[in-house]
């Protein structure tokens, strides 16, 4: 019987907690919460959101409270607190994480489905915490947690233009307890979540290879008299086939003018002979994102302008990917170090424009990006690119006047010897294979 109580209540942490998802080990996420409450040396306290009511695409947890958690449902919340010595008049207190669950709502789990409760047995064994409690006991073990310590809680605090989960459940403590103050917990997180471990790492390449599959199907249907969005259409269900649950981002789908605009995602033009289409499409997998770039030529050729374009930025990747160094290269700045800078000083010496003006004025983004549980992962861009660290180089030149935009995006990881890894190299990047996949060879 008590095989069977486990094998039930794993299905429901497979359907509340998991959705399907290829989850990592609890053990790694139970790591993270002590890395972060050595750096906090104070007490954690984060909410997941609720679930909108009019939701359209379901509930997505938050890249944080997963990061820490691996859990998915919504209106959960974790309090973390780090050990703590005797001293004069107060105990020792010995390292303290706990999950709270929501109380079940048995009318509403009939449409949403079993939900797990603090009152089952397992919940403990089944989330990785170390202890699981009832939504109810939160201010109570809270307040434990503050006793005799420092009163500060780190959380989730809203900075202009952002919302905060915490902020509205923690007000409790705000009437409690003037004397306590609320440090965000955000830079601390973006700082661990710049390495990533090897469970992250092997999450990201298959969102990769998903992505570098939709891109290898998108270069066999770009054709003239094609939409754009038949091509957006069919690479979210290649990614979608390998396990992929969402888009990483609205996909960019821009052919002629369209190229030369960053942002384009209304994917509404037909494509036309004679143009290059700017593609920069790709998956979710796991919570984890990829991002890649190709630029094709519409009709399978490249003009030999838009050749000459291309050439130039493949070559200013090249040129930054050979300067990498593990433990030097910075992404961005104007040291030697910089990899952006590398980029920048190639279009410098590389072709021009119809007037005769350098290139590196149409070079209007900057190189690169941390990827991660967000494509556009947070991180610390003052340190040096070194093991753990996954992240994209993506050049780029945009020329309105002649309707050429050429990027080329890959994502690349850093693995423990140092060594940067091309996690997208099976996507097709120098002129002449590109068209040879165009051509179906």
């Amino acid at each position: 019987m008590r095989k069977l109580v486990l094998f039930f209540a794993v299905l429901v942490l497979a359907c509340s907690l998991g959705n399907a998802l290829d989850r990592q080990p609890n053990t790694d996420y139970h790591a993270r919460r002590e890395a972060l409450a050595k750096k906090a040396a104070g007490v954690v306290v984060l909410f997941a959101p609720l679930e909108a009511g009019d939701a359209v695409y379901g509930f997505r947890q938050d890249d944080n409270f997963y990061y820490l958690s691996g859990v998915t449902e919504p209106g959960v919340a974790l309090v973390i607190a780090p050990a703590v010595e005797a001293k004069d008049d107060t105990a020792a207190r010995p390292y303290t994480e706990i999950l709270f669950l929501p109380p079940h709502n048995l009318r509403l789990e009939k449409f949403t489905g079993p939900k797990l409760g603090a009152d089952n047995p397992d919940a403990s064994k089944l989330t990785g915490f170390d202890h699981v409690e009832d939504m109810a006991k939160l201010p109570e073990e809270v307040s434990k947690a503050l006793a005799g310590g420092r009163p500060v809680v780190y959380t989730d605090v809203a900075v202009q233009g952002e919302t905060s989960a915490s902020a509205e459940p923690l007000t409790f403590l705000k009437r409690t307890n003037a004397f306590l103050f609320f440090q965000d917990v955000k830079p601390m997180l973006s700082s661990l979540r710049t390495v990533k471990d090897a469970g992250e790492a092997a999450l990201i390449r298959k969102a990769v290879d998903a992505a570098v599959s939709a891109h290898l199907a998108a270069m066999k249907a770009v054709k003239p008299n094609v939409t754009e969005f038949e091509i957006s259409g069919l690479m979210q269900y290649e990614w979608t086939r390998r396990g992929c649950e969402r888009p990483a981002y609205s996909p960019i789908v821009g052919s002629g003018h369209n190229s030369t605009v960053l942002h384009y995602s209304e994917n509404s033009n037909t494509m036309k002979t004679g143009d290059v289409v700017v593609i920069d499409a790709a998956g979710e997998y796991s919570m984890y994102s990829a991002d890649i770039t190709r630029t094709l030529p519409v009709n399978g050729h490249f003009t030999a302008r838009q050749r000459e374009i291309y050439d130039i930025v493949l070559g200013a990747q090249e040129a930054a990917i050979a300067a990498f160094q593990s433990g030097k290269s910075m992404l961005f700045g104007d040291t030697e170090t910089s990899l952006n800078k590398v980029a920048k000083d190639y279009f410098k010496t590389h072709g021009k424009d119809l007037h005769g003006q350098l290139l590196d004025q149409y070079f209007i983004h900057g190189l690169g990006h941390y990827i991660g549980l967000n494509v556009h992962d947070p991180g610390d861009y003052k340190v040096p690119l070194g093991p753990g660290m996954a992240f994209t180089i993506e050049p780029g030149i945009y020329i309105p006047e002649e309707n050429i935009g050429v990027r080329i995006e890959d994502d690349f990881y850093v693995d423990a010897d140092g060594k940067l890894i091309k996690l997208s190299a099976a996507a097709p990047s120098k002129a002449a294979d590109v068209e040879k996949a165009m051509a179906g060879k």
